[in-house]
């Protein structure tokens, strides 16, 4: 099949859509498919190798003047000229623009781009399907989440292709949208979802949860688990220098992942006296827009005397990753937020690091599928504690969960495995679409 991917960049963070899409993309190609993956608004930031076009589309600038700007007047042409050149986009990732981003003109801009041919930026969605059906001709189209819906309807009558689309994390935009652009939103995406053959949600949570909140059709919902890349995790082992005994994090530091949750369970681990130097290790992506929540973190560490085992790594590098995961003994991202995916979860896991984990979301079902953790109550700081000292004190039973996560990782949520499984979905609807053609 020719498969052209759209996915979406995410400026100079690391984030676990961008991971997913682009090792589902890689993954596809290696089973020998012929996929070219776009992504929109920016270039997307990864710590393995892209296997994304250089070009973007939807370029984020040129999009928000288009929204900012939608009547014609002196130099606006000229603007938006400058604002399209590829050479600005691939500078975004440098930025930090989290702090910047003003709520109800976002929300607008949502609404726009959900409208797709019906919005402001119908000419940017005019060159893209207009590129695409010079330069590809593709036999399927899959779009990564429902944030992007917009684009389906004038690809599906310009190419009469069949179109997928990923549904993964999108609720937690959608939640933040201020009213009443968030019913709006919701509203355009449900009318939408005819537009599109088969959704493919990352988990049996998510496919629920989110077709009952939206009102999609549960019947057009297959779930397709998410995959990492296993390559470098193959030969990983746990650093052998003697070290004391340590928890690690790694997510974006903002209140969802639950940061401020972990540092309160350590603080308490450690002043139980029970684990001689216990230590803290996070990683993870830190935006000026979150100074104040991470300011509140840093303080309460330093006035707890325990600064001095306490790391606050920010963005980690593949390999700074890689050695973060050997050098700890136990993960946990406590997020409050319903997770729907979790893909630094199944990186513990492939790592060999068992996971404590809220039982809300999408993690019991990898917990449960892997017996690679235990879960505890959400919002529970003393019961996250309690799963963090049992494995802490019981290192058989550490040893135990690791082998079996790390097994059951590379069994059930390898990129292989998750190409495979998204390939399934899409040959069918293929197979469909030329009988129907043929008529036959």
């Amino acid at each position: 099949m020719k498969i052209i991917y759209i996915a979406t960049g995410a400026a100079n963070m690391y984030c676990g859509s961008c991971m997913h899409d682009n090792a589902l993309a890689a993954g596809m190609q290696a089973a020998g498919e012929d996929v070219t993956m776009f992504p929109l608004y920016t270039p997307m930031r990864l710590d393995e190798r892209s296997v994304g076009e250089r070009r973007i589309f939807y370029g984020g600038i040129k999009a928000y003047l288009l929204q900012k700007y939608p009547r014609p007047f002196f130099g606006r042409d000229l603007l938006l000229r400058l604002a399209g050149s590829q050479a600005i986009l691939r500078l975004m990732p440098r930025f930090d623009i989290g702090s910047a981003v003003d709520p109800v003109a976002n929300a607008q801009l949502t609404v726009s781009m959900l409208n797709g041919e019906n919005g402001n930026q119908r000419e940017l969605l005019d060159e893209f399907v207009g590129w695409v059906k010079t330069h590809y001709k593709p036999d399927l189209i899959h779009i990564t989440n429902a944030l992007i819906i917009g684009v389906a309807r004038q690809f599906k009558r310009e190419l009469n292709i069949p179109i997928t689309c990923g549904l993964h994390g999108e609720d937690i935009f959608l939640e933040g949208l201020p009213q009443p652009f968030q019913d709006e939103a919701l509203a355009i995406i449900r009318e939408r979802a005819a537009d599109v053959d088969r959704f493919l949600a990352i988990s049996g949570y998510y496919g629920g949860m989110f077709s009952k909140w939206v009102g999609l059709d549960p019947s057009k919902i297959d779930v397709v688990y998410p995959g990492i890349a296993l390559d470098d995790y193959r030969s990983l082992t746990p650093d052998p220098a003697p070290r004391p005994p340590t928890i690690g994090f790694l997510a974006r530091f903002v209140p969802e992942k639950g940061l401020h949750l972990l540092v309160d369970a350590f603080l308490s681990l450690a002043r139980s006296g029970e684990f001689p130097n216990l230590r803290l290790v996070a990683g993870g992506y830190f935006s000026r827009a979150y100074k104040t929540y991470m300011d509140g973190i840093r303080k309460k560490i330093q006035a707890s005397g325990f600064e001095d085992r306490v790391e606050l790594l920010g963005t980690l590098e593949r390999a700074d990753k890689l050695n973060f995961f050997r050098r700890i003994d136990v993960f946990s991202v406590p997020a409050p937020y319903r997770e729907p995916k979790g893909i630094s979860i199944l990186e513990s896991l492939a790592a060999g690091v068992p996971v404590v984990q809220p039982d809300h979301g999408a993690y019991p079902e990898w917990v449960n599928a892997t017996q690679g953790g235990l879960l505890f109550q959400p919002d529970n700081v003393a019961d996250l504690a309690e799963k963090l000292a049992a494995l802490l004190r019981d290192a058989q039973l550490r040893r135990r969960l690791a082998q079996q996560g790390r097994a059951a990782a590379f069994e059930k949520f390898s990129a292989e495995k998750m190409s495979e499984s998204t390939l399934a979905v899409m040959r069918t609807l293929k197979a469909r679409s030329d009988f129907i053609k043929s008529g036959s």
